[in-house]
């Protein structure tokens, strides 16, 4: 962290603007009140679709759960075990919840008052799952969740299955895993336009393989389809698959303006939200090495920057410490380009601390997820071993 005691002419003009169109107490009270109204918008996502599609299964690849027996898991199984509409909140992001709805598909299904029994309105989209093959029951499902004024996105399931199914049939007729996956897609949007949606998005993917296919693809796409609010805690709930999508969390946690907290609990509390956006507490770890097979030392040990490790009061003052001549030398700088801080200068000081400790233990943990990352996904041969045991701060 001692880098923060360099201050580039970019952060210094950054700050002058910040800082010249209100005084800070204008400009914290700003900012919290835009971080009041994301933390309480919540993002509901209704999960539909055929029995045994394997819709609990999503939901628990989608909240980065891969032990069935994780009380946190929706229940799985190789008959139909959603009864009853269930919310699963997410395990970083508790405003966004997954609603596990019955099974469709059944000679009593009646899509109408399907969707009057399980609350359409209540949702901000449906996606739809499926798998095996396209049926009629996903058209007339569509379509009335499309007339109904409500987004769907369908999603072809259990794909790893159908390039295992066909790999005979590929060898003798020459085609390639690609030419098969295309095959899918095509059927299924085929099946969709049938629904008047124009050009239905289709998405190819395996809930035991949520680094392949297109598992990513949704994410981004119903990142960038969302407003706002939501789509900002979407985006910090999302498994980090990509290094596009770890910087797109660099940005939006550094405009967040989790600054502007200047006491020590506060600022401990925000790094620690921080290191669970990144995925970095100790609780997302131990999930991604149950999805990956890697071990919890394994991925640890990929954590290097102070704010990535365990937080204490004692950690956050020592960070703290290290900014205090940046924050000086900030001071005098803005104090003489901008004469009218006058005697709130002193308030300014504590908001550019906490500004440069942030903005900097952001970069140290985009970092970290990055090579955590690819440890997970890709792997690397060295091993470290200054590890502690989970245990010993296993809590959320």
């Amino acid at each position: 962290m001692a880098r923060l005691q360099t201050i580039s002419e970019g952060e210094i003009q950054q700050m002058s603007s910040v800082l010249q169109s209100r005084v800070v107490t204008e400009v914290v009270a700003q900012v919290q009140s835009m971080l009041g109204q994301r933390q309480s918008s919540t993002l509901d996502i209704a999960v539909t679709g055929e029995s045994g599609s394997g819709k609990s299964t999503f939901i628990n690849a989608f909240r980065g759960i891969a032990d069935d027996d994780d009380p946190r898991a929706a229940k799985t199984g190789v008959t139909e075990t959603t009864q009853e509409i269930i919310a699963y909140d997410h395990p970083t992001a508790p405003t966004v919840r997954l609603w596990d709805l019955p099974g469709i598909g059944t000679p009593t299904f009646q899509p109408q008052r399907y969707l009057e029994d399980v609350g359409l309105t209540k949702y901000d989209f449906f996606i739809i799952v499926a798998s095996e093959r396209f049926r009629e029951c996903h058209v007339t499902l569509a379509s009335c969740v499309a007339q109904a004024g409500k987004k769907f996105y369908f999603v072809r399931n259990k794909v790893d299955n159908d390039l295992e199914a066909s790999a005979r049939r590929r060898g003798r007729m020459g085609l390639s895993e690609e030419a098969v996956l295309r095959e899918i897609r095509d059927d299924c949007k085929a099946g969709l336009q049938r629904t008047g949606a124009g050009q239905p998005q289709v998405f190819l993917l395996s809930c035991f393989q949520p680094q392949s296919f297109d598992f990513a693809l949704l994410h981004e796409t119903l990142e960038r389809e969302l407003e706002d609010h939501k789509r900002h805690i979407f985006l910090l709930a999302l498994p980090n698959l990509t290094a596009a999508l770890l910087e797109r969390k660099q940005q939006a946690l550094a405009g967040s303006g989790g600054a502007v907290h200047s006491s020590v609990p506060m600022l401990m509390s925000t790094l620690q939200s921080f290191q669970r956006s990144f995925g970095l507490d100790t609780n997302s770890l131990l999930r991604l090495a149950n999805m990956t097979g890697k071990s919890y030392q394994e991925l640890y040990g990929e954590v290097r920057s102070t704010s990535g490790r365990e937080l204490s009061m004692q950690t956050v003052e020592g960070m703290l410490s290290q900014v205090a001549l940046g924050q000086q030398v900030l001071s005098g700088l803005l104090e003489s380009r901008i004469p009218v801080l006058g005697n709130i200068i002193s308030g300014g000081v504590s908001f550019m601390a906490s500004y440069s400790l942030l903005k900097s233990a952001i970069k140290d943990l985009r970092e970290d997820a990055e090579r955590v990352m690819h440890r997970a996904l890709v792997g690397a041969d060295d091993t470290r071993e200054d590890v502690p045991d989970p245990g010993y701060f296993y809590a959320d």
